[in-house]
């Protein structure tokens, strides 16, 4: 009986001719906008990367402009965007092409690997659209098409799930048209065979021999265990005004939003800090919100206060509306709280 994974690539290409999605990235696929595009890509939405890759391509057309980059600038940059330890890894990964490869972006699948923040998919993406090697990109996309077009239980969160079915892919990726392959994959698992809900298979090239479309199991693959909850941790944040200033602080340089500018907030009970930070009172209600990260969730309380004595504790700053726009990156953590930032500064 033939393998089904092996029946996919001529209807796939044929498939990803008249269907691929056209993004900037692809437009002039050189390894630097790859790579960039594969790092903003990592855990979010195509559509939340566009407007950032623009925007980082025109600050950093090059690899040595992104190993030059002020850190504050670089995060400024990404603000929004989440997981800021993939930019720092991008400025890492661009100071070693710099100090190792000469500024000339590696050519080969483990000098690619080598790169600070680069995994297995990454260098295999860039490795086979860039230069032509055909190594499988396996990410969530391949791994799910995968998955049910062999009809195959196996686990894709495990190490031997993955390695199971990189090495299926392996098998029948094209020696003459990798990266195509790899992006004909990407495309269809986010536009065809979607992760939730229903999968659209009768737009799938694969629909005529997938196993598990042709056995109903399309919602039973692929497999993967149920996600353990997240932690939650109720914080109370200190929305400090003066001067028509904002009160901001550095996080620690390690750990989550590491380094970024946040406006002061600790987790509740929360009452010591204020008369510790030298604030009079209790503050005023200022609103709340919550931020989902992958393992947390905050769940916030603001409070208020307006100040006459711009003293603040060491290290602070008292940021106006400027100097939040141009030099201050403010994770999108705090975002249900910049209405009354914005009232509060000029």
């Amino acid at each position: 009986m033939t393998e089904p994974l092996s029946m996919l690539p001529i209807p796939l290409l044929q498939w990803y001719q008249e269907h691929a999605r056209d993004l900037p990235w692809r437009r002039s696929p050189t390894p630097y906008r790859v790579w960039v595009s594969e790092i903003m890509l990592q855990q979010t939405r195509v559509g939340a990367v566009l407007g950032y890759f623009a925007n980082f391509m025109t600050a950093f057309p090059t690899v040595q402009d992104l190993a030059a980059a002020p850190e504050d600038q670089l995060m400024k940059l990404w603000q929004g965007l989440g997981y800021y330890s993939r930019a720092r890894n991008l400025q890492k990964a661009a100071r070693q092409i710099v100090a190792d490869h000469g500024g000339i972006f590696p050519t080969e699948y483990q000098d690619i690997r080598a790169l600070a923040g680069v995994g297995d998919y990454t260098a295999a993406a860039i490795a086979s659209i860039c230069y032509g090697q055909p190594v499988p990109a396996v990410d969530g996309n391949l791994l799910r098409v995968a998955a049910r077009v062999m009809g195959d239980a196996a686990d894709i969160t495990t190490t031997q799930g993955k390695r199971h079915f990189t090495a299926a892919l392996q098998k029948v990726i094209p020696l003459d048209l990798p990266g195509q392959f790899n992006q004909a994959m990407m495309d269809l698992g986010a536009t065809v065979c979607l992760p939730n809900g229903a999968p659209l298979c009768a737009q799938c090239p694969a629909a005529d021999f997938c196993r598990a479309h042709g056995e109903g199991r399309e919602r039973e693959l692929p497999v993967r265990p149920a996600k353990k909850p997240r932690r939650v941790e109720e914080r109370e944040v200190f929305l400090i005004f003066c001067q028509g200033k904002v009160a901001l602080r550095r996080r620690p340089a390690k750990g989550l939003l590491a380094g970024l500018w946040e406006y002061p907030n600790e987790l509740a009970p929360a009452a010591d800090f204020p008369a510790a930070w030298g604030l009079p009172g209790e503050g005023a209600f200022a609103g709340a919100g919550k931020h989902i990260f992958t393992h947390v969730e905050w769940r916030m309380t603001a409070r208020r206060w307006d100040l006459t004595d711009p003293a603040l504790p060491a290290g602070w700053v008292w940021a106006g509306r400027e100097d939040l726009a141009r030099d201050y990156p403010i994770p999108s953590a705090f975002a249900p709280f910049q209405q009354v930032v914005q009232e509060g500064i000029r």
